[in-house]
This record gives C-alpha cells, sequence and structure tokens, in this order.
C-alpha cells in the first residue's frame, strides 16, 4: 500500500474514482437512446478545447469543457433538423473537431503535437491539483444530474414519443444528457483519454446488462465495474510501466467477457425456469408482472 503515500497517487486515484462514477452513470442513458459512440464524437470535438486552452495559457480541462457544450448542441441541432445530411454533418464536426486541436496546439508558444498525448490517452501522473479541482466539480454535476433526474431521463432514453405525451420536455433533456456526457468525457480525459473514454461510458453498462435486468441493477453494476476497472488500472500503472488509459479499457473489456460466460447458464437456467411455469395452470391463474416489465424499474 505504498503507493498512497504518494500524493500524485492520491490525485490519481480520487481521479479515477470519479471517472469510474461517472462514465457509466451517464454511458447507460447514451446506451438506452442507442447513441453509444457519442461519447467518441464529443471526445473529437473536445480536443480543440484542448488546443484552444493552451493557446490562450488557460485551463485546457475547462476550454475542454466549454468547446464541448458548443460541440453537443450542434450535434443536438444537427439530430432534429439534420434529416437525411446529418451524418455527414456530423463527421465534418467530429474531425474538424481533431485537426482544430492538432492545429492550435501547434500555434501555442511552445506546443506540439506531444502536449495532446496525456488527454488522447491518460496520463494520471499529469493530474495537478488544480486538475482534480475541476474533475470533481464536473463529476459533481454528472452525479446530480444521472442520479437526480433518472426517472426522467429514463422516460427519455426509453421512448421519446410517450415522455413527450406525459409532458416531460424532451428537447430540454435530450440537451442535458448530450451536455453531461461532454461534462463526462472532460472529467475522463485525464484518466482513459479522450481516444478511449467512450469505452469506459458503454462497455461497464453492456456488462451489466448481461445479468440484470432493471435499470437500478444496472446502474448500481455497471458503476461498480467502472469504479473496480478505473482502480484496478491505475494501481497497475504504478507498479508497471504501461499506459493507464489502455490498462483501464482492457480490464473493462475483459470484465465484459467474464459476465458474458456468467451470463450463459443463467439465461438457460431462466428459460428453463420460464417453460416450467408456463405448464402450470396454477401460476396462469394468477396474475402476476407482464413479461418483460422488469427493465422498466427505476
Amino acid at each position: 500500500m505504498e503507493f498512497l503515500d504518494s500524493a500524485f497517487m492520491q490525485r490519481a486515484l480520487l481521479a479515477a474514482v470519479l471517472v469510474g462514477i461517472t462514465a457509466p452513470a451517464i454511458g447507460i442513458y447514451l446506451v438506452q437512446r442507442r447513441q453509444a459512440l457519442m461519447g467518441d464524437g464529443i471526445g473529437h470535438v473536445a480536443m480543440t478545447g484542448v488546443g484552444l486552452g493552451f493557446l490562450l495559457s488557460t485551463s485546457p480541462v475547462w476550454m475542454a469543457m466549454a468547446v464541448s457544450v458548443v460541440g453537443v448542441v450542434i450535434m443536438e441541432l444537427i439530430r432534429w433538423y439534420g434529416k437525411t445530411r446529418g451524418d455527414i454533418a456530423l463527421a465534418m464536426l467530429f474531425y474538424g473537431g481533431m485537426a482544430g486541436g492538432v492545429m492550435l496546439i501547434n500555434l501555442a508558444p511552445g506546443g506540439s503535437t506531444a502536449n495532446l498525448q496525456s488527454y488522447l490517452f491518460g496520463s494520471l501522473s499529469t493530474v495537478s491539483q488544480s486538475d482534480l479541482v475541476s474533475i470533481c466539480v464536473l463529476a459533481g454535476f454528472v452525479a446530480v444530474v444521472t442520479i437526480g433526474l433518472r426517472r426522467q431521463l429514463f422516460a427519455v432514453s426509453q421512448d421519446e414519443e410517450f415522455a413527450r405525451v406525459t409532458g416531460l420536455p424532451v428537447r430540454v433533456l435530450n440537451l442535458l444528457v448530450a451536455v453531461t456526457a461532454a461534462a463526462t468525457v472532460t472529467v475522463a480525459m485525464r484518466v482513459v483519454g479522450l481516444l478511449l473514454v467512450s469505452a469506459l461510458m458503454v462497455v461497464p453498462v453492456a456488462a451489466a446488462q448481461q445479468l440484470t435486468r432493471s435499470f437500478a441493477a444496472t446502474f448500481a453494476i455497471a458503476v461498480a465495474i467502472g469504479v473496480t476497472t478505473t482502480l484496478g488500472g491505475t494501481i497497475t500503472n504504478y507498479y508497471v510501466e504501461i499506459p493507464p488509459g489502455a490498462t483501464i479499457v482492457l480490464l473493462t473489456i475483459a470484465a465484459f467477457i467474464v459476465f458474458s460466460l456468467i451470463a450463459a447458464p443463467l439465461a438457460r437456467r431462466r428459460a428453463r425456469a420460464a417453460a416450467g411455469s408456463a405448464g402450470d395452470p396454477a401460476e396462469c391463474a394468477i396474475p402476476g408482472r407482464i413479461p418483460g416489465q422488469a427493465g422498466a424499474e427505476v
């Protein structure tokens, strides 16, 4: 446990825990909305913010957050009004963001693409005290939104038309999900990197869905996987000189494989139990839960 004596490891571990919580917390809504790769697109746009931060000699974290918010607003506008040309516009936005980041950081005094490496792939040893404060503030915002508004966000993610009929402000909630995803990418870029953050937002959720049916259980297990893998990758990086971001993502994928292997026999057991209960007349006479409704528990 000697790694706890190091100040930079204390900052790295705290940042890892916050990322492990926030990434799956917003990722579950993106998966429900079938926008699993949204985090990847935001990461491309955030590169322009990082480059702008270096150019203006200000905080790359907050500048990345500001540019990401502008980017996700444009993404939502394209999704609402883009129609058939929307995918082309999004592609230009994503790759323009990446190119803009490279260009701006090279224009910065003393800047080079080497400065981008820690933001692209994560660098726990460079997490400063000011970075940690920014990460804590943004993580708090993500936690408040994803937990405090979970019922509304779940309803919108499941069925926008039904949510609109019930009186929910669908477009406002969609925009809030996008902005929260932008904040999550900004939180995670110092730990797993802009190019790998999408995996941490999606894979823990996909792993949890192998075993659970309810939203609450999926949320809890996905966050547990996120925290475990980020801490595991961070501690491994302390003892072995390997990239922390790549290690965390590979551990997350390994967790998905393990959960998938566990889920297969459980699924067969559930199928046999369902087949047995279907032939029981007494069971048919008692009203119960409609099959498939477990996923609607929030």
